[in-house]
């Protein structure tokens, strides 16, 4: 077992969603890089948008971080891999702080679970809009209810004057906890957003410009020096053995462009690790997956958006359907978007039904949009690309869209939600896979328990 030096870091979390978090934490991460200060980004709970916003505030690639999907030893390897070079990690937090699934602790999935096992104090947000005092018994509530954590400063959001500062502020540290910056109603922290959260770093107009006045906002505002003292690690070095996901096969072919953009960091870092090689191709573009490549990844994104544009990607479509017939040797396997063009049809929100690849007999429809959210667990009842039978994987499912004809294919996996309900299951048929959900990690081997 290898022992490494563990970063320094913050936890940067909020009573609740909507809070600021990611204006914060993008804020800050740019004015810290331009002070010199390295910093890099994390992200607890399974959320796509946020990594890529880090990667393009601080330079470096930002992980996910998921105490459920995740055992201890592998969220340790990926806060090393954000925070290598000694770098200030500054992970944002979901939803929040305590908010997770009933699990044991350390195990919810909570952002309070990563500063209990990594040692970095939280930097709480609080949004004071509508409030004064009674924002110090917000403060202390999140200090006194779990005992592993430590509230290390606060910043105030939504700020209506000197006056309303100064109330707050003064409440709060006579509880002895630092108010570290006090953020004033202001545009710079609003950002466009969709149905699956902020728009995307790929997609945002003038990305490099907004995040370079968000970082003139936040540096106005906020005691970045006394923030960077803040932080602090796991007084030990922490052992890591990590179990990461397998690759599906040597030579990788995965579809990259703006209808298929959702793929976890920390896969591609495994898969990297592992050996396999990695060719991006667009299916927008009418590009088809390169025929040199042994699997196909389809990963999730917005093919909501571009059914037509998909529906009319001749090339793309012959490819895919070329790859599925070259037997076992090759396999094609689609992610929650990815699985929805890997049917029959895809309807859109204007009800136009646009036909997909067929490789799968299921049809989905975005017309009347109904939320699929939650963690998954698959029991992989066949070996595959994906694992050998009887191996348990986990993930998280969030999509709007509905199955309206579930087709005739073999199920992917056993697929249950986290309080073991049953879960769509996705589909099977040859080579070719697919399922709703979007895999985090390895858990265990069944056969193996």
């Amino acid at each position: 077992m290898k022992q490494h030096h563990f970063p320094q870091g913050l936890v940067i979390a909020a009573p609740r969603s909507g809070s600021g978090k990611t204006m914060l934490t993008l804020g800050l991460m740019r004015a810290l890089r331009r002070m010199g200060v390295l910093v890099a980004g994390a992200k607890n709970g399974p959320d796509y948008i946020d990594p890529a916003l880090h990667e393009a505030a601080t330079g470096r690639a930002s992980y996910n971080l998921d105490s459920y999907a995740m055992p201890a030893a592998l969220l340790a390897a990926l806060a090393r891999a954000a925070g290598s070079d000694d770098a200030l990690v500054l992970c944002e937090g979901s939803m929040g702080l305590f908010d997770g699934i009933a699990a044991p602790s350390g195990e919810s999935g909570a952002s309070a679970d990563l500063a209990a096992l990594f040692g970095w104090p939280v930097l709480l947000v609080l949004d004071v809009k509508g409030q004064a005092q009674t924002a110090a018994a917000i403060a202390q509530g999140c200090r006194t209810y779990d005992p592993r954590i430590r509230i290390g400063g606060i910043i105030l959001n939504n700020v209506a004057s000197e006056r309303h500062r100064r109330l707050i502020a003064g409440a709060i540290e006579e509880l002895d906890i630092p108010v570290l910056g006090s953020l004033p109603r202001d545009a710079a922290m609003s950002w466009p957003e969709r149905h699956l959260g902020l728009v995307q770093a790929s997609e945002t107009e003038n990305l490099d410009a907004k995040l370079e006045i968000l970082a003139d906002f936040i540096a106005a505002n906020v005691d970045l020096a006394a923030l960077c003292d803040l932080a602090r690690s796991a007084p030990d070095d922490m052992v890591l053995e990590p179990r990461m996901l397998a690759p599906p096969g040597q030579r990788i072919a995965i579809a990259r462009d703006a209808a298929f953009s959702f793929l976890y960091p920390h896969v591609l870092l495994g898969w990297r690790q592992a050996g396999a090689e990695f060719s991006f191709f667009s299916p927008l573009a009418d590009e088809a997956p390169p025929q040199a490549c042994d699997f196909c990844w389809l990963p999730g994104g917005y093919p909501e958006f571009h059914a037509g544009r998909i529906a009319a990607a001749s090339a793309f479509l012959a490819g895919l359907s070329r790859f599925a017939m070259e037997g076992d040797a090759k396999g094609i396997h689609g992610e929650c978007g990815g699985y929805m063009v890997l049917g029959e049809s895809l309807t859109d929100a204007a009800g136009t039904t646009h036909r997909m690849a067929g490789l799968l007999s299921h049809g989905c429809s975005f017309e009347k949009r109904r939320l699929h959210l939650g963690y998954r667990t698959a029991l992989l009842d066949r070996e595959g690309p994906l694992g050998r039978a009887g191996s348990l994987l986990r993930g998280h499912e969030f999509h709007y869209a509905t199955v309206t004809q579930p087709g005739d294919d073999a199920p992917f996996a056993q697929v249950k939600d986290a309080q073991g309900g049953a879960a769509h299951s996705g589909g099977r048929r040859g080579p070719v896979s697919g399922t709703f959900f979007h895999l985090l990690a390895p858990a265990f081997s069944v056969e193996a328990s």
